[in-house]
């Protein structure tokens, strides 16, 4: 039955247009360039509103799926190694974070599910773009703490800062 009701959740999700207007989009954009001129590290942030059925039915999740969408953004792809990905689900209410290895032992697990939790908080209270520039300023006060934006080192904006809506 689980796995009925996801493929029902999937199929009739809402469309992530109808929660990220094109103004919305352009200042949760400009949310990461705030960010990123705190910090040397990349932001992305991606929403999808749903899986497809040959995803669903391989058992593939939003982790996993975040993974994906990682590689395809090319968020590894940054000199420091040091890019963020803050992927949402909107058909199974999950939001991921995933960071790249120069992050690794230096932000532990509790802190990004805080932020998570963060953003979830918001996007119940249905405040999606609310939800998400909060997440992005919480991930880019730590990216500031551990690669300060301090102009010992050329800085360039190496990922789009456009959401993405996959």
């Amino acid at each position: 039955m689980d796995r009925i009701a996801r493929l029902l959740r999937h199929w009739f999700a809402m469309p992530s247009r109808r929660l990220f207007s094109a103004d919305s989009l352009a200042r949760i954009a400009a949310a990461i360039g705030d960010g990123e001129r705190r910090h040397r590290g990349e932001v992305c942030f991606a929403v999808e509103s749903a899986l497809g059925t040959g995803e669903l039915l391989r058992g593939i999740d939003a982790r996993a799926r975040a993974g994906e969408a990682f590689a395809a953004l090319r968020v590894w792809d940054t000199a420091a190694n040091n890019g963020v990905l803050l992927y949402v689900l909107l058909a199974d209410h999950a939001i991921e974070i995933v960071a790249d290895r120069g992050l690794a032992g230096r932000v532990d697990d509790a802190q990004w599910r805080a932020i998570c939790a963060r953003i979830e908080e918001r996007f119940r209270a249905g405040d999606h773009e609310g939800g998400a520039i909060s997440g992005i300023e919480a991930v880019s006060d730590l990216l500031a703490t551990h690669f300060p934006q301090d102009g010992t080192q050329p800085d360039e904006d190496e990922l789009p800062n456009r959401p993405h809506l996959l």
